[in-house]
């Protein structure tokens, strides 16, 4: 196997699956390759989502250990004027080493990129169509604007939620994105029903109901049956019977139903419900769902005349991916795209060149600036994860055996629940699924998650021991009674006092409920009036898993992190009727697992902690803690000259 690389995660800082080249035929599937455009075009839309965090116990995602320090806070060394990218214990990366590294993680999807924005900007040429850097600055005031920030708070904001640097965002979304609407112009028109139908979307009444969704239609029919006598039982059959997890977990309420957003069968049944009332038997896709009507909500009150222009802005955004699609079919169709990169004979006969656009040349210098441009601070960093977990082995004389690797893959597989009809883990199954649903050919899987996973249980394993108290833990956080309540979530303490004391004067879970629509910064919970799954014990929030429990009637306010919570308890569920040691087995692994990963992030974070690393090119230089430590103890402790 070659030269395996660290990975702190297994796609790109773009959200986008990473494959080397190669992995496709020499035919080149061009037609369905459209990443490098949608996502420039939708990123406009999404860019001011806050990234949710992901956890991943098995080796397709490698345990992802939390930055040392601070890059802000780092002394900053000179951009690199050599071929030295970085040094890591006095060993060096080279330049050319860390533009292999960037081809052969992110070769397929740039070369892609390329590929596309060449015939974008071709058939720009043709249509003499050019784009100046006066309408995207333009442009990127306007979006600025659209979602109220300043320029500069804009490009920030772009730069630490979707990883986006000013540059890439002018050369790689912006500049595409207004080339296509000066291309579709005139198919970006927007009628009055359509500016209707957004307006009910967003602004039109909604619907609040909780749903079932089973995958079997005579369960639906018992379901049906019993909900038809019994109303009041929904949200315990919920939770017993239905497939959506999310909803289950709270006794099947759902975010409130609008108009022209999914399905339209679900959509005309919810409104046509009256409070309390059940549902028909509705067919989704491959699934039954019942609804349960919770109450209507009133269309909010909008200024029209104000939000229109926003609201035109948004379907116009809505027609431009699909014109994207368009557009793409009809270029590639009538373009010449050849992939001499994969092709041997080709590369023999135009060295240096990976790919033909209607016999205009890319070269590999071309792919490689790209890449590096790209990815480059991204890579270095994978390959400096790399080279420590390299040095760390060979100083305690311990190596990552093929017998390592293939245990490591069979744990995955097992995690996940990849078994064949004989109830053993399915090597084949799992790869394909690697292949499939993460893009990852298994030479990238091997040495991005399996290897650096291996090598960090290999330095841990050892040292990872199961007390009689985890076990007791575990046993109270599965099995244990848990608080059933209902949570507001608020930024400031000062409002949080605020909800709390309106809280104390009404105790009623209705009004908590109001309270939790009008107040909660969070999503979830403001649209489900403040319902939340069961809390338990140890389950990772000490400080509102105290509270909740020490709850008495009537609201508690908790701080988690930089959010206030306000708390409303509405009873606790039962204990699971199970002995401790029927499932002393099961917790064990799960307990070994658990703190196995959190051992082998911890052992990453010391190897990191006690190296000297100089990364060139993002310009910072870190000193091994442990001897800073001692620099400064022994300053504070060396005798001073005399006078």
């Amino acid at each position: 196997m070659s030269r395996p690389e660290t990975s702190r995660k297994a796609t790109s800082r773009k959200g986008i699956t990473s494959r080397p080249l190669g992995t496709r035929s020499t035919a080149w599937a061009w037609k369905h390759q459209f990443g490098w455009l949608l996502g420039a075009v939708a990123v406009l839309a999404v860019a001011i989502q806050v990234r949710s965090l992901e956890g991943d116990q098995t080796a397709a995602a490698a345990p992802q250990p939390k930055a040392a320090r601070n890059a802000d806070a780092m002394p900053r060394v000179e951009r690199p004027q050599h071929d030295v990218m970085a040094l890591v214990n006095g060993q060096d990366i080279s330049r050319k080493d860390l533009l292999d590294a960037c081809v052969r993680r992110h070769g397929q999807e740039v070369l892609e990129s390329l590929v596309n924005k060449r015939l974008i900007l071709n058939h720009c040429k043709k249509r003499k169509i050019t784009i100046s850097n006066e309408e995207i600055a333009a442009e990127i005031d306007r979006m600025a604007a659209r979602f109220q920030l300043g320029r500069e708070q804009w490009l920030e904001m772009l730069a630490q939620e979707r990883d986006i640097t000013a540059q890439e965002y002018a050369r790689d979304i912006v500049w595409p994105t207004l080339a296509l609407r000066k291309l579709a112009a005139a198919d970006l028109q927007v009628s009055d029903d359509e500016i209707n139908k957004a307006f009910e979307k967003e602004f039109g009444p909604m619907v609040r109901t909780r749903l079932i969704a089973v995958g079997n239609a005579d369960l639906a029919r018992q379901i049906h049956t019993q909900l038809t006598a019994q109303p009041d039982n929904f949200a315990r059959l919920a939770i017993e019977h239905s497939i959506d997890i999310n909803s289950a977990s709270v006794g099947g309420l759902i975010q409130p139903i609008r108009r022209h957003v999914g399905d339209s069968k679900l959509e005309k049944e919810a409104f046509g419900l009256e409070p309390g009332q059940i549902s028909s038997i509705i067919r989704v896709a491959e699934q039954f769902v019942i609804l349960k009507c919770e109450g209507h909500l009133e269309p909010r009150q909008v200024d029209r005349e104000k939000t229109k222009q926003q609201i035109v802005e948004k379907i116009k955004d809505e027609k431009l991916r699909q014109m994207a699609h368009q557009l793409f079919a009809q270029l590639q169709a009538s373009a010449t795209i050849q992939n001499v990169y994969n092709d041997p004979q080709l590369r023999e006969t135009l060295p240096g060149v990976v790919a033909l656009v209607n016999g205009d040349r890319i070269t590999m210098k071309e792919l490689g600036q790209e890449c590096m441009l790209r990815h480059g601070e991204e890579v270095l960093e994978t390959e400096i994860s790399q080279l420590l977990l390299e040095q760390t082995l060979k100083q305690v004389q311990l190596t990552v055996s093929e017998d390592d690797l293939q245990a490591e893959i069979r744990h995955a597989a097992e995690l996940s629940g990849v078994f064949d009809e004989k109830g053993e883990v399915d090597l084949v199954q799992w790869m394909e699924k690697i292949a499939n649903e993460q893009g990852l050919s298994r030479d990238q899987y091997m040495r991005d998650s399996v290897w650096p996973s291996a090598a960090l249980k290999k330095l841990t394993a050892e040292d990872v021991k199961i007390s009689q108290e985890d076990i007791q833990k575990g046993f109270e956080a599965n099995y244990g009674e848990r608080v059933r309540c209902r949570a507001i979530v608020l930024g400031t303490m000062r409002r949080a006092q605020e909800v709390w004391d309106k809280a104390r004067r009404t105790p009623t879970v209705q009004y908590f409920g109001d309270l939790a629509e009008e107040y909660s910064i969070e999503p979830t919970s403001k649209a489900l009036r403040g319902e939340v799954p069961p809390l338990g014990r140890f389950g990772g929030q000490p400080q509102l898993e105290d509270v909740a429990f020490d709850l008495q009637p009537g609201p508690g306010i908790v701080q988690v992190g930089d959010k206030f919570i306000v708390l409303l308890c509405e009873g606790r569920t039962e204990r699971i009727d199970v002995h401790q040691s029927d499932v002393q087995e099961i917790l064990q692994k799960d307990i070994y697992e658990k703190k196995l990963r959190l051992a082998m992030a911890e052992k990453f974070e010391s190897i990191r902690g006690q190296s000297r690393i100089d990364n060139y090119l993002s310009g910072t230089s870190l000193a091994p803690v442990k001897r800073q430590a001692d620099a400064h103890r022994d300053a504070a402790v060396r005798p001073t000259a005399g006078p």
